[in-house]
């Protein structure tokens, strides 16, 4: 019996003022509920957050709304995947533990419906896009991410914010030519026997065929909230207002 998969990406909790960011949580959150009796599984493709930082004993507040939709998701028997994006990948265990999702720090596949999907953020994927490869390693380095754990919360997570908007004016101002990289980065994994590659990351909405496959991007809800939906052998890409 095929199952129904659902796919969001690129919230960006966090980034803007309370009253948009209490406007588009509530929206992620009556998305999250619409989907209780639909779903089976739900992929979350980083960047959930626009800045994580989980310490031991102490994660961020203001974010209560979300957690509680995703446990209630997972007590449910819903299936959680959360990739960690170029924005929220300082995590611990609390996503785990506390609320039942599993977490990715890389790409990874899966049969879905008996396709075969190969799904990942997509930072760092970009053939030239060194600097930032070269940033990923140190700062998802252990040693450097203990080292930050010593800062105190208020700091950490002050430093972590300022951190995301530079990272965001970096890749706005990155020229990665004509090409869309992310698309033709997909290209070698359908080549290589995927029906569908998905990515999110660019904030660029796309359904592109290509071969006997296709590559998707779900854009960003900074831009027109939206969701992706997979049900027996057909993919959608649905506004959600």
């Amino acid at each position: 019996m095929n199952k129904t998969y659902f796919f969001i990406s690129d919230i960006h909790l966090g980034l803007e003022a309370k009253e948009s960011e209490d406007a588009k949580e509530a929206k992620l959150v009556s998305f999250l509920y619409s989907i209780m009796d639909k779903a089976d599984e739900l992929f979350i493709v980083g960047d959930l957050f626009d800045y994580w930082f989980e310490y031991k004993r102490v994660y961020q507040k203001g974010y209560f709304r979300t957690f509680t939709a995703l446990q209630d998701l997972t007590r449910k028997g819903i299936k959680i995947h959360y990739f960690i994006g170029n924005h929220d990948f300082l995590h611990r265990d609390f996503f785990p533990k506390e609320l039942g999702v599993k977490l990715y720090s890389e790409g990874e596949y899966f049969t879905l419906n008996d396709k075969k999907f190969y799904i990942a953020h997509g930072d760092g994927l970009i053939a030239n896009d060194l600097g930032y490869k070269i940033l990923k390693k140190v700062l998802r380095n252990d040693a450097a991410q203990w080292l930050y754990s010593k800062i105190h919360p208020d700091l950490g997570i002050r430093i972590a914010s300022g951190s995301s908007k530079s990272s965001r004016k970096y890749t706005a101002q990155k020229n990665y030519g004509d090409q869309n990289g992310l698309f033709e980065v997909s290209k070698k994994y359908i080549d290589a026997g995927c029906d569908y590659v998905l990515f999110g990351h660019s904030h660029k909405k796309d359904l592109l065929p290509y071969n006997k496959g296709f590559y998707i991007n779900l854009g960003s809800w900074l831009d027109e909230p939206c969701y992706g939906v997979f049900k027996d052998t057909d993919f959608s890409i649905v506004d959600w207002k």
